[in-house]
């Protein structure tokens, strides 16, 4: 593929393995203990309080413990902006990373302590971790890649995802981590691909466009694209960049609630919201939180929910490999990226929090009443979310422009019809109703 050199698809790889990677993975390792921690918090409250909790109890205090992890997300999300901000791209990844060990080490001790808030705070932490990642990483792609490559690059976000979801499904069978003995080991695996991003992503450049328009050092950012293109950098696109950080000269990075005021951006921050909250309310995710009471309530024996559950995670991921191979310009993965894409460099960071903001609160959401939809609509329980989907289609459809091969300035006149489409309207109108009364006049003069 033209454009794409060695150094930006191990650049992709290393930055994903402790993303969206992270993300597929932390969904996927917290159903196969689903039993064991449930008589964990069972014995815990027994052994301190000599209480035996109802069934609903405990499955109220798992359903948090699993919902947790979207809360930390949500923080993570609001982290973000100003993070990226301050410390750059690749600098706040690695940083990020502190969030991630500091949850493995409480999950890893949590049986011993006899604690079960220990969990609690570990999902909160690893839920910051993926909140942090899941905003940075798609931003330092779309701010790394060529403008050709953009939605290839961006794709491969959900590649990792359900790479993710598969290798958690994996490492959770009982035959490994998935037992009643290494529970809390499984809960700490996910330092593994942490300590990989620590390795190997320091040996790749920051983000060019954050090196020349937030830093201003243009010889950085030169160097940076060099070693990301392998070549001498295309002039094209250093205008582009040019272009962007002379229309944001003498601009401050903008705050989330600035961006609800501005009229000139209100169509691309609809639209992030509406695929953000899409995301989840779709309830794709729901199958990997919940996979042992969806497959229980199917009639699905306990000991072969596990194996059903990687049939899921696979079938994700061939689809995901597949829609690289056919078609890169699908819109699976591309909701990630797209803030970057209608965005200018000083609302983007702003942009990227509240898309993620939205998508982890939807998250904890449909988490929390998840169960509950299973235990009312039984097999039907999919319906509601088919009906997001349906008008999530008719909103891409209708309203979403295009963005392959766009500069950032052709795709905001693109939107700009949309935001100022009123405004327009009531100038033609009184230019129309300007023009007729200029007729009257000469009339009544002849």
């Amino acid at each position: 593929m033209q454009g794409l050199t060695l150094t930006l698809a191990l650049m992709v790889a290393s930055a994903a393995v402790g993303g969206t990677v992270q993300y597929g993975y932390n969904l996927a390792i917290m159903n196969a203990p689903t039993v064991y921690i449930q008589n964990f918090i069972n014995e815990t409250f027994q052994e301190r309080w000599a209480i035996q909790l109802e069934v609903y109890e405990i499955t109220l205090i798992w359903t948090f413990i699993v919902s947790i992890f979207s809360l930390g997300g949500l923080t993570g999300a609001l982290l973000a902006g100003p993070m990226s901000i301050h410390f750059g791209r690749k600098k706040t990844m690695l940083l990020n990373n502190i969030f991630l060990m500091s949850s493995a080490l409480l999950a890893v001790t949590s049986r011993e302590a006899r604690s079960f808030e220990m969990i609690i705070i570990s999902r909160f932490l690893v839920g910051i971790n993926a909140g942090v990642s899941m905003n940075v990483q798609p931003m330092y792609f779309g701010e790394s890649a060529p403008k050709h490559l953009r939605g290839a690059v961006s794709l491969s976000s959900a590649v990792f995802t359900s790479f993710g979801l598969v290798v958690g499904q994996v490492v959770g069978l009982r035959e490994l981590l998935g037992c009643e003995s290494c529970w809390p080991y499984l809960l700490a695996s996910n330092a593994v691909p942490g300590f990989i991003q620590l390795l190997t992503l320091p040996w790749f450049p920051e983000s060019p466009r954050y090196l020349l328009i937030d830093r201003g050092d243009k010889n950085a950012c030169l160097k940076a694209l060099k070693q990301l293109r392998g070549c001498e950098v295309e002039r094209a696109e250093l205008d582009e960049m040019l272009q962007e950080k002379a229309e944001a000269e003498g601009l401050r990075a903008r705050q989330p609630w600035e961006l609800f005021t501005d009229r000139s951006i209100r169509w691309q921050l609809i639209s992030v919201a509406v695929l953000s909250s899409a995301m989840q309310l779709c309830g794709n995710d729901s199958i990997y939180f919940y996979a042992f009471y969806i497959f229980q309530q199917a009639g699905i024996s306990a000991e072969h929910i596990q194996y059903v559950t990687i049939g899921t995670g696979t079938c994700e991921f061939t689809a995901c490999i597949l829609s690289v191979s056919v078609k890169q310009e699908l819109i699976t993965g591309v909701t990630g990226v797209l803030p970057t894409e209608i965005f200018n460099q000083t609302t983007r960071p702003a942009a990227y929090m509240i898309a993620g903001s939205l998508m982890w609160l939807n998250l904890f959401i449909i988490g929390m009443i998840f169960p509950f939809l299973v235990s009312g609509l039984g097999q039907f329980c999919f319906l509601p979310f088919g009906t997001v989907c349906l008008i999530t289609t008719l909103f891409i459809g209708f309203v979403l422009p295009e963005t392959k091969g766009k500069t950032l300035s052709m795709i905001s006149n693109e939107f700009n019809k949309l935001n100022f489409r009123q405004k327009e309207t009531t100038e033609n109108k009184r230019k129309q109703a300007h023009y007729q009364l200029g007729e009257v006049c000469h009339s009544t003069a002849l």
